[in-house]
């Protein structure tokens, strides 16, 4: 007996492969560092957040998150701070970043997980790894959750959580971005 997928199971699959791509280029373009064509993919009204991790007992799990805006996070950024960031790491006197690191994202498991017209909400995983000097390496690894709104023709994040596995960062600095 053949399996007949609907109108809608369709237009959820396209979807979810048109999400896929984006999100696949997007990491392309860091691993480049086309820095200024990976910002192009961000809404001017963006939110950017890394929340700290913290290890608390099972009698609390809300307070094992920071909370955005209000508590100290590794990220909690908007569009014109990422510019900052992206500018001051394409001046090539970064600190942290003279010579580049050499970066890998990867990006998997992507799901849309509620979808309009106009807006997307996905989550996926993420492995970043990173190569700096000779002997300094991290892997960065941690589950997203984007909110992507169409835009004339083409996807920008409105929208960017981002959850580490880990809640200690050993990394001499925090230069990448996820």
């Amino acid at each position: 007996m053949a399996v007949v997928a609907s109108e809608s199971q369709i237009a959820r699959a396209l979807l979810t492969l048109e999400v896929q791509e984006f999100l696949y280029q997007e990491a392309d373009l860091l691993d480049a560092r086309r820095f200024a064509e990976w910002l192009d993919l961000f809404a001017e009204d963006l939110r950017y957040f890394m929340p700290m991790r913290r290890n608390v007992g099972s009698a609390h799990p809300e307070l094992e998150m920071t909370r955005e805006q209000q508590d100290v996070c590794w990220m909690d950024e908007s569009k014109p701070t990422l510019a900052k960031r992206v500018a001051q790491l394409l001046t090539g006197v970064h600190w942290a970043e003279e010579p580049y690191s050499r970066v890998c994202h990867m990006v998997s498991n992507v799901r849309v997980l509620e979808a309009t017209e106009a807006q997307v909400t996905v989550g996926c995983r993420f492995l970043v790894y990173r190569n700096r000097q000779t002997e300094d390496t991290e892997l960065f690894v941690g589950r997203r959750t984007d909110v992507l709104r169409r835009e004339g023709d083409q996807w920008r994040i409105a929208r960017r959580e981002i959850l580490l596995d880990q809640n200690v960062l050993l990394a001499n600095n925090l230069t990448v971005f996820f």
